[in-house]
């Protein structure tokens, strides 16, 4: 069987692992025809957006897609380009195992955390009012009034969304993935003592479906003795289960644990199409320079093996980047005791060498 799956390079150095990525997948074996598009600030002037509609078509159409990291700015600019691709598809949930391998530099060892992020809402929905606008003024003029609070005439304002309809699908994604891979526990994570309206709403919720799976252990955490309790023994937890931001922190937090971004693919997945990248950003200092690390664009590949039902390759594939690692000799610079070692491989060196183990 081929797959047709939608290929965005993205820029920076998106397009040295995705490349990579490509590479090793095709050496499993399994058969894809790849349909290449772009996306970015590269196609701003041809297309007037970062995001043209060919390339949601395509991946609409596919069903599947493989997608490099992409520059945001910071503060100014376009919006990110990953964020409104996640709510253009209804990519609602973001998937992002953290695990150890032995020869990864870390000061942890048997981690295996899968975290699932809602996608779609709280702070991250896009609901802004900047400083100064009548909209933001209106804004704080009913709030100060309704709520008997003070916020200042100055003050720039995001709204936290949190509905009872994306609680309860990201939820149940959780503990359906917690069922289908044997997963043991499932733990949501929240501020429920304080935002009770919207984080105490996710927690409800998850309790709720809790009950559903019976077979599974559940618990909840706050956000911040999470976090502690990471550091402290992240080998307790198992499956995390979050809203938006706090999944977007908290899998960053959980990729530092098994030796960094580099380690840490992704996948985004909603009703009938999946997106899978690494969790990393598009670094663009280091693009061209074929020395970053690919291999969470290679795992990023792995998880879309698996979701493709092409399981026997997923293994091998997962396997033969464990046995390079293992090995420590053709492995880029962060992976490295010595950051600065010479003999760092590059990037398509790397994927020669798990190439070689398939």
């Amino acid at each position: 069987m081929s797959y047709k799956v939608t290929l965005i390079p993205g820029d920076g150095i998106g397009p040295e692992v995705t490349e990579a990525a490509r590479r090793v997948l095709e050496a499993t074996g399994v058969s894809f025809r790849w349909e290449v598009v772009q996306v970015g600030a590269g196609v701003m002037a041809k297309y007037g957006t970062p995001l043209p509609e060919e390339a949601l078509q395509s991946v609409r159409k596919n069903g599947v897609a493989l997608k490099g990291p992409v520059t945001t700015p910071i503060g100014t600019g376009f919006r990110s380009v990953n964020v409104a691709l996640r709510k253009e598809l209804e990519l609602y949930a973001c998937l992002r195992p953290c695990k150890t391998y032995p020869g990864v530099p870390s000061l942890y060892k048997n981690v295996d955390i899968v975290v699932v992020r809602e996608n779609i809402e709280d702070l991250y929905a896009g609901i802004e009012f900047e400083r100064g606008t009548p909209e933001a003024a209106n804004l704080i003029k009913h709030i100060n009034g309704a709520k008997k609070v003070k916020i200042g005439s100055d003050s720039g304002i995001s709204i936290k969304v949190i509905s009872e309809t994306n609680s309860r699908r990201i939820v149940k994604y959780a503990f359906d993935y917690a069922r289908r891979y044997k997963r043991g526990k499932v733990t949501a994570v929240h501020k429920a003592n304080i935002m009770k309206f919207s984080d105490g709403l996710f927690l409800a919720v998850a309790r709720e479906i809790a009950k559903e799976y019976p077979d599974i252990v559940f618990e909840d955490r706050l956000v911040d003795n999470l976090s502690m309790q990471l550091v402290k023994e992240p080998r307790q937890f198992d499956v995390l289960v979050l809203p938006n931001l706090y999944g977007d922190i908290i899998s960053d937090l959980c990729a530092g644990l098994v030796g960094g971004l580099g380690m840490a693919p992704g996948a985004n997945i909603g009703e009938g199409v999946a997106v899978f990248e690494p969790t990393h950003g598009s670094a663009p200092r280091y693009a061209g320079q074929n020395k970053v690390n690919p291999m969470a664009m290679m795992l990023s590949g792995v998880l879309m093996l698996r979701h493709l039902g092409e399981a026997s390759a997923a293994d091998r594939l997962e396997n033969a980047i464990a046995t390079v690692i293992a090995e420590g000799k053709t492995v880029t610079y962060d992976m490295k005791p010595e950051r600065e070692a010479a003999e760092a491989a590059k990037t398509v060196q790397v994927a020669d060498a798990v190439i070689a183990k398939i």
